[in-house]
Protein backbone atom coordinates (compact mmCIF):
# COMPACT_ATOMS: atom_id res chain seq x y z
CA UNK A 1 0.00 0.00 0.00
CA UNK A 2 2.72 2.18 0.87
CA UNK A 3 3.91 1.75 -2.57
CA UNK A 4 0.29 2.59 -4.17
CA UNK A 5 0.70 5.72 -2.61
CA UNK A 6 4.00 6.53 -4.08
CA UNK A 7 2.32 5.27 -7.47
CA UNK A 8 -0.72 7.54 -7.19
CA UNK A 9 1.56 10.53 -6.29
CA UNK A 10 2.96 10.06 -9.35
CA UNK A 11 0.22 9.97 -11.97
CA UNK A 12 -0.15 13.73 -13.82
CA UNK A 13 -2.06 16.44 -11.99
CA UNK A 14 -2.52 13.72 -9.03
CA UNK A 15 -4.63 14.81 -6.69
CA UNK A 16 -3.69 14.74 -2.98
CA UNK A 17 -3.12 11.20 -1.79
CA UNK A 18 -3.94 10.29 2.15
CA UNK A 19 -0.95 7.70 3.02
CA UNK A 20 -1.97 6.11 6.83
CA UNK A 21 -0.15 2.82 6.30
CA UNK A 22 3.29 2.94 7.71
CA UNK A 23 4.23 3.70 11.00
CA UNK A 24 6.80 6.11 9.88
CA UNK A 25 7.21 8.75 12.79
CA UNK A 26 6.04 12.67 11.98
CA UNK A 27 7.63 14.00 14.82
CA UNK A 28 11.76 14.98 14.21
CA UNK A 29 14.08 14.02 17.27
CA UNK A 30 14.05 15.81 20.39
CA UNK A 31 16.71 18.08 21.24
CA UNK A 32 18.95 16.53 23.47
CA UNK A 33 19.31 13.74 20.58
CA UNK A 34 20.15 16.69 18.22
CA UNK A 35 22.78 17.82 20.65
CA UNK A 36 24.15 14.31 21.55
CA UNK A 37 24.58 13.63 17.97
CA UNK A 38 26.56 17.13 17.21
CA UNK A 39 28.56 16.65 19.95
CA UNK A 40 29.21 13.08 18.59
CA UNK A 41 29.95 14.49 15.41
CA UNK A 42 32.25 17.74 16.25
CA UNK A 43 34.16 15.85 18.83
CA UNK A 44 34.92 12.63 17.50
CA UNK A 45 37.43 10.14 19.77
CA UNK A 46 39.79 8.03 18.37
CA UNK A 47 38.57 4.86 17.22
CA UNK A 48 34.65 5.45 17.68
CA UNK A 49 33.87 4.12 14.19
CA UNK A 50 35.35 0.81 14.58
CA UNK A 51 34.62 -2.68 16.00
CA UNK A 52 33.22 -2.97 19.74
CA UNK A 53 32.55 -5.75 21.83
CA UNK A 54 29.39 -7.76 19.97
CA UNK A 55 26.90 -6.74 22.97
CA UNK A 56 27.71 -2.82 22.55
CA UNK A 57 30.10 -0.15 23.86
CA UNK A 58 30.09 -1.08 28.17
CA UNK A 59 29.68 2.51 28.92
CA UNK A 60 25.97 2.45 26.73
CA UNK A 61 24.97 -0.56 27.97
CA UNK A 62 25.34 0.56 31.54
CA UNK A 63 23.42 3.69 31.04
CA UNK A 64 20.44 1.83 29.32
CA UNK A 65 20.84 -0.90 32.59
CA UNK A 66 20.82 2.37 34.78
CA UNK A 67 17.38 4.10 32.98
CA UNK A 68 15.72 0.34 33.19
CA UNK A 69 16.52 0.15 37.03
CA UNK A 70 14.81 3.29 37.56
CA UNK A 71 12.17 2.79 35.22
CA UNK A 72 11.14 -0.80 35.57
CA UNK A 73 12.31 -1.41 39.21
CA UNK A 74 14.03 -4.29 38.35
CA UNK A 75 18.04 -4.68 39.47
CA UNK A 76 19.25 -4.83 35.73
CA UNK A 77 22.93 -4.67 35.17
CA UNK A 78 24.73 -3.37 32.08
CA UNK A 79 25.84 -6.87 31.40
CA UNK A 80 22.23 -7.90 31.08
CA UNK A 81 21.59 -4.92 28.20
CA UNK A 82 22.64 -6.76 24.42
CA UNK A 83 22.78 -3.24 21.90
CA UNK A 84 21.00 -4.46 18.67
CA UNK A 85 20.56 -2.99 15.03
CA UNK A 86 16.75 -1.75 16.12
CA UNK A 87 13.70 -3.56 17.74
CA UNK A 88 13.74 -6.16 14.51
CA UNK A 89 17.15 -7.19 15.30
CA UNK A 90 16.82 -7.63 19.02
CA UNK A 91 13.90 -9.91 18.17
CA UNK A 92 15.52 -11.90 15.52
CA UNK A 93 18.69 -12.29 17.85
CA UNK A 94 16.09 -13.50 20.92
CA UNK A 95 14.10 -15.94 18.77
CA UNK A 96 17.64 -17.64 17.56
CA UNK A 97 18.92 -18.12 20.81
CA UNK A 98 15.95 -19.39 22.51
CA UNK A 99 14.00 -21.61 19.50
CA UNK A 100 15.22 -24.91 18.64
CA UNK A 101 13.42 -26.58 15.62
CA UNK A 102 10.34 -27.44 16.34
CA UNK A 103 9.74 -25.44 19.62
CA UNK A 104 6.47 -23.37 19.38
CA UNK A 105 5.92 -19.49 19.86
CA UNK A 106 2.64 -18.37 21.05
CA UNK A 107 1.51 -14.71 18.96
CA UNK A 108 -1.25 -12.89 20.11
CA UNK A 109 -3.56 -11.93 17.54
CA UNK A 110 -3.58 -9.24 16.37
CA UNK A 111 -0.40 -8.91 16.14
CA UNK A 112 2.91 -7.40 13.80
CA UNK A 113 2.97 -9.44 10.70
CA UNK A 114 7.08 -9.78 10.72
CA UNK A 115 6.80 -12.07 13.78
CA UNK A 116 5.72 -14.98 11.10
CA UNK A 117 8.56 -14.04 9.27
CA UNK A 118 11.29 -14.11 12.42
CA UNK A 119 9.79 -17.08 13.68
CA UNK A 120 9.83 -19.22 10.53
CA UNK A 121 13.91 -18.31 9.56
CA UNK A 122 14.97 -20.42 12.73
CA UNK A 123 12.43 -23.47 12.28
CA UNK A 124 9.81 -22.25 15.40
CA UNK A 125 6.27 -23.14 14.96
CA UNK A 126 3.68 -20.45 15.38
CA UNK A 127 0.66 -20.60 17.46
CA UNK A 128 -1.99 -17.79 17.55
CA UNK A 129 -4.44 -17.03 20.78
CA UNK A 130 -7.11 -14.62 20.10
CA UNK A 131 -7.01 -11.97 22.04
CA UNK A 132 -10.73 -9.78 23.81
CA UNK A 133 -12.97 -8.29 21.13
CA UNK A 134 -11.57 -5.20 22.38
CA UNK A 135 -7.84 -6.59 21.82
CA UNK A 136 -7.31 -7.40 25.58
CA UNK A 137 -5.37 -10.33 26.53
CA UNK A 138 -8.02 -13.37 26.39
CA UNK A 139 -5.87 -15.69 29.23
CA UNK A 140 -8.03 -18.56 28.38
CA UNK A 141 -7.12 -18.42 24.59
CA UNK A 142 -3.38 -17.98 25.89
CA UNK A 143 -3.54 -21.00 28.86
CA UNK A 144 -5.37 -23.15 25.56
CA UNK A 145 -1.91 -21.77 23.34
CA UNK A 146 0.12 -22.87 25.34
CA UNK A 147 1.49 -26.56 24.78
CA UNK A 148 4.30 -28.59 25.90
CA UNK A 149 7.19 -27.63 23.34
CA UNK A 150 6.13 -23.70 24.35
CA UNK A 151 9.32 -21.58 24.77
CA UNK A 152 8.22 -17.94 24.01
CA UNK A 153 5.25 -15.45 23.96
CA UNK A 154 5.89 -12.57 22.09
CA UNK A 155 3.88 -9.47 24.40
CA UNK A 156 3.28 -6.24 22.05
CA UNK A 157 2.26 -3.31 24.29
CA UNK A 158 1.23 -0.74 23.43
CA UNK A 159 0.31 -2.99 20.25
CA UNK A 160 0.82 -2.71 16.83
CA UNK A 161 -1.95 -2.40 15.00
CA UNK A 162 -4.59 -1.69 18.10
CA UNK A 163 -2.90 0.53 20.54
CA UNK A 164 -3.64 -1.57 23.10
CA UNK A 165 -1.92 -1.06 26.55
CA UNK A 166 -1.75 -4.41 28.61
CA UNK A 167 -2.77 -3.52 32.59
CA UNK A 168 -0.42 -4.29 35.39
CA UNK A 169 -3.23 -6.99 36.79
CA UNK A 170 -3.75 -8.33 33.40
CA UNK A 171 0.00 -8.61 32.71
CA UNK A 172 0.55 -10.67 36.66
CA UNK A 173 -2.21 -12.67 36.02
CA UNK A 174 -0.48 -14.05 32.49
CA UNK A 175 2.84 -14.43 34.76
CA UNK A 176 0.72 -16.68 36.77
CA UNK A 177 -0.34 -18.79 34.00
CA UNK A 178 3.14 -19.07 32.41
CA UNK A 179 3.90 -19.49 35.48
CA UNK A 180 1.65 -22.82 36.25
CA UNK A 181 2.91 -23.87 32.70
CA UNK A 182 6.59 -23.59 33.26
CA UNK A 183 5.80 -26.09 36.34
CA UNK A 184 3.86 -28.97 33.92
CA UNK A 185 6.72 -28.76 31.64
CA UNK A 186 9.67 -27.82 33.30
CA UNK A 187 11.09 -25.28 30.84
CA UNK A 188 10.76 -21.79 31.18
CA UNK A 189 8.09 -20.08 28.77
CA UNK A 190 10.49 -16.52 27.85
CA UNK A 191 8.14 -13.74 27.30
CA UNK A 192 9.61 -11.22 24.58
CA UNK A 193 8.19 -7.91 25.53
CA UNK A 194 8.53 -6.05 22.00
CA UNK A 195 8.22 -1.94 23.35
CA UNK A 196 8.94 -0.01 20.69
CA UNK A 197 6.09 2.13 21.73
CA UNK A 198 6.37 1.92 25.75
CA UNK A 199 6.72 5.76 25.75
CA UNK A 200 4.09 6.51 23.55
CA UNK A 201 1.21 6.44 26.07
CA UNK A 202 -1.53 8.56 26.26
CA UNK A 203 -3.88 10.14 29.06
CA UNK A 204 -1.36 10.51 31.82
CA UNK A 205 -0.68 6.58 31.76
CA UNK A 206 2.42 4.11 32.40
CA UNK A 207 3.04 1.05 30.84
CA UNK A 208 3.81 -1.31 33.53
CA UNK A 209 6.62 -3.53 33.62
CA UNK A 210 6.44 -6.95 32.18
CA UNK A 211 9.21 -8.42 34.55
CA UNK A 212 8.01 -7.62 37.26
CA UNK A 213 4.75 -9.89 36.28
CA UNK A 214 7.07 -12.42 34.97
CA UNK A 215 10.64 -13.27 35.84
CA UNK A 216 11.82 -14.95 32.48
CA UNK A 217 11.12 -11.91 30.11
CA UNK A 218 13.67 -10.13 27.52
CA UNK A 219 12.41 -6.87 26.73
CA UNK A 220 13.11 -5.79 23.14
CA UNK A 221 13.55 -1.90 22.61
CA UNK A 222 14.01 0.17 20.01
CA UNK A 223 14.40 4.10 19.61
CA UNK A 224 12.74 4.29 16.76
CA UNK A 225 9.71 5.55 18.07
CA UNK A 226 10.42 7.47 21.18
CA UNK A 227 13.24 9.01 19.95
CA UNK A 228 12.26 9.51 16.08
CA UNK A 229 14.73 7.46 14.29
CA UNK A 230 14.09 4.95 12.95
CA UNK A 231 16.32 4.89 10.00
CA UNK A 232 19.10 4.31 12.33
CA UNK A 233 18.37 1.02 13.27
CA UNK A 234 19.61 1.85 17.37
CA UNK A 235 17.75 -0.40 19.91
CA UNK A 236 18.32 -3.37 22.60
CA UNK A 237 17.66 -6.33 24.09
CA UNK A 238 17.74 -6.23 28.18
CA UNK A 239 17.21 -9.85 29.60
CA UNK A 240 15.56 -9.83 32.96
CA UNK A 241 18.00 -10.44 35.73
CA UNK A 242 15.40 -13.17 37.36
CA UNK A 243 15.52 -15.66 34.29
CA UNK A 244 17.39 -18.41 35.03
CA UNK A 245 19.24 -18.38 31.88
CA UNK A 246 20.65 -15.32 32.55
CA UNK A 247 24.12 -15.50 31.63
CA UNK A 248 23.62 -18.37 28.97
CA UNK A 249 21.60 -16.02 27.41
CA UNK A 250 24.07 -13.16 27.74
CA UNK A 251 26.26 -15.61 25.71
CA UNK A 252 23.81 -16.37 23.36
CA UNK A 253 22.85 -13.13 22.66
CA UNK A 254 26.36 -11.82 21.96
CA UNK A 255 27.20 -14.62 19.90
CA UNK A 256 23.55 -14.38 17.86
CA UNK A 257 23.97 -10.70 17.16
CA UNK A 258 27.00 -11.56 15.03
CA UNK A 259 26.20 -14.74 13.53
CA UNK A 260 23.19 -13.44 11.75
CA UNK A 261 25.14 -10.90 10.31
CA UNK A 262 24.04 -7.51 12.33
CA UNK A 263 27.62 -8.17 14.36
CA UNK A 264 27.13 -4.79 16.37
CA UNK A 265 24.19 -2.19 16.77
CA UNK A 266 25.67 1.03 14.79
CA UNK A 267 28.41 2.27 17.01
CA UNK A 268 27.82 6.60 16.42
CA UNK A 269 24.11 5.90 17.83
CA UNK A 270 25.03 3.62 20.91
CA UNK A 271 26.98 6.76 21.82
CA UNK A 272 23.95 8.93 20.93
CA UNK A 273 21.28 7.04 22.90
CA UNK A 274 23.61 6.58 25.54
CA UNK A 275 23.06 10.37 26.87
CA UNK A 276 19.20 10.49 26.20
CA UNK A 277 17.43 7.57 28.03
CA UNK A 278 15.41 9.74 29.61
CA UNK A 279 14.12 11.88 26.76
CA UNK A 280 11.10 11.13 24.74
CA UNK A 281 9.16 13.29 21.33
CA UNK A 282 6.21 15.16 22.23
CA UNK A 283 3.73 12.27 22.69
CA UNK A 284 1.27 15.33 23.49
CA UNK A 285 1.20 16.19 19.83
CA UNK A 286 0.84 12.62 18.82
CA UNK A 287 -2.34 12.74 21.65
CA UNK A 288 -3.85 15.51 19.59
CA UNK A 289 -3.45 13.59 16.91
CA UNK A 290 -4.92 10.54 17.94
CA UNK A 291 -8.32 12.46 19.41
CA UNK A 292 -8.48 14.06 16.25
CA UNK A 293 -8.49 10.87 13.96
CA UNK A 294 -10.68 8.88 16.51
CA UNK A 295 -13.44 11.51 16.75
CA UNK A 296 -13.55 12.09 12.86
CA UNK A 297 -13.85 8.03 12.60
CA UNK A 298 -16.76 7.74 15.25
CA UNK A 299 -18.08 10.87 12.77
CA UNK A 300 -17.70 8.59 9.64
CA UNK A 301 -19.90 5.62 11.24
CA UNK A 302 -16.59 3.68 12.19
CA UNK A 303 -16.54 1.95 15.51
CA UNK A 304 -13.08 1.94 17.22
CA UNK A 305 -11.57 0.89 20.30
CA UNK A 306 -9.57 4.35 21.52
CA UNK A 307 -6.15 3.88 21.06
CA UNK A 308 -4.17 3.97 24.81
CA UNK A 309 -0.79 3.95 23.64
CA UNK A 310 1.01 4.00 19.83
CA UNK A 311 0.18 5.49 16.94
CA UNK A 312 -2.32 3.25 15.36
CA UNK A 313 -6.13 3.07 15.09
CA UNK A 314 -7.64 -0.25 14.06
CA UNK A 315 -11.39 0.20 13.50
CA UNK A 316 -13.89 -1.96 12.40
CA UNK A 317 -15.03 -2.00 8.60
CA UNK A 318 -18.48 -1.31 7.42
CA UNK A 319 -18.53 -5.13 5.93
CA UNK A 320 -16.42 -8.12 6.86
CA UNK A 321 -14.37 -8.10 3.90
CA UNK A 322 -11.56 -5.09 5.04
CA UNK A 323 -10.26 -5.99 1.46
CA UNK A 324 -13.06 -5.08 0.06
CA UNK A 325 -13.39 -1.80 2.17
CA UNK A 326 -9.36 -0.95 1.44
CA UNK A 327 -10.29 -0.78 -2.43
CA UNK A 328 -13.23 1.68 -1.53
CA UNK A 329 -10.75 3.88 0.22
CA UNK A 330 -8.60 3.87 -2.37
CA UNK A 331 -10.95 5.57 -4.47
CA UNK A 332 -10.80 8.91 -2.37
CA UNK A 333 -7.33 8.37 -2.46
CA UNK A 334 -6.98 7.38 0.68
CA UNK A 335 -4.37 4.19 1.88
CA UNK A 336 -5.05 1.99 4.69
CA UNK A 337 -3.80 -1.57 5.11
CA UNK A 338 -6.44 -4.16 6.03
CA UNK A 339 -6.89 -6.13 9.04
CA UNK A 340 -6.11 -9.41 7.69
CA UNK A 341 -2.48 -8.67 7.42
CA UNK A 342 -2.46 -8.67 11.12
CA UNK A 343 -4.89 -11.38 11.72
CA UNK A 344 -7.91 -9.93 12.57
CA UNK A 345 -9.83 -9.61 9.06
CA UNK A 346 -12.91 -6.88 8.95
CA UNK A 347 -10.56 -3.91 10.22
CA UNK A 348 -8.61 -1.85 8.86
CA UNK A 349 -5.29 -0.50 10.32
CA UNK A 350 -4.48 3.66 9.76
CA UNK A 351 -1.61 5.46 11.22
CA UNK A 352 -1.89 8.76 12.56
CA UNK A 353 2.13 9.85 12.52
CA UNK A 354 0.75 12.04 9.80
CA UNK A 355 -0.14 16.33 9.68
CA UNK A 356 -3.63 17.51 10.84
CA UNK A 357 -3.85 18.51 7.50
CA UNK A 358 -3.66 14.90 6.03
CA UNK A 359 -6.59 13.77 8.45
CA UNK A 360 -8.56 16.47 7.74
CA UNK A 361 -8.17 15.91 4.38
CA UNK A 362 -9.02 12.19 4.27
CA UNK A 363 -12.12 12.10 6.71
CA UNK A 364 -14.89 13.40 3.64
CA UNK A 365 -13.33 10.35 1.84
CA UNK A 366 -13.38 7.59 4.74
CA UNK A 367 -17.47 9.07 4.96
CA UNK A 368 -18.29 8.46 1.51
CA UNK A 369 -16.40 5.07 1.53
CA UNK A 370 -18.35 3.94 4.39
CA UNK A 371 -21.86 4.98 3.10
CA UNK A 372 -21.12 3.72 -0.53
CA UNK A 373 -20.25 -0.03 1.43
CA UNK A 374 -22.84 0.08 3.19
CA UNK A 375 -24.61 0.54 0.18
CA UNK A 376 -23.68 -2.81 -0.79
CA UNK A 377 -24.44 -4.54 2.15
Amino acid sequence: MFEEGLRLRQEPNAAPVYDFTLGNPILEPPTAVQQALREAVLNPTPGMHRYMPNAGYPECRERVGEYLRRDLGVPIEGEDVIMTSGAAGAMNVALKSLIDPGDEVVVIAPYFPEYFFYIDSVGGVITVAESTADFDLDLAAIERAVGVRTRVLILNSPNNPTGRLYSETRLRELGELLADKERLTGAPITILSDEPYRKIVFDGRTAPSVMAAHPNTILINSHSKDLGLPGERIGYAAISPAHPDRRELHNALTFNNRALGFVNAPALFQRVVADVQEARVDVGQYQRLRDQFFRGLSQAGLRCVQPEGAFYLFPQTPTRDDMAFVRALQRYRVLAVPGSGFGRSGHIRLCFCVTPEEIDGALPGIEQAVADSRALI
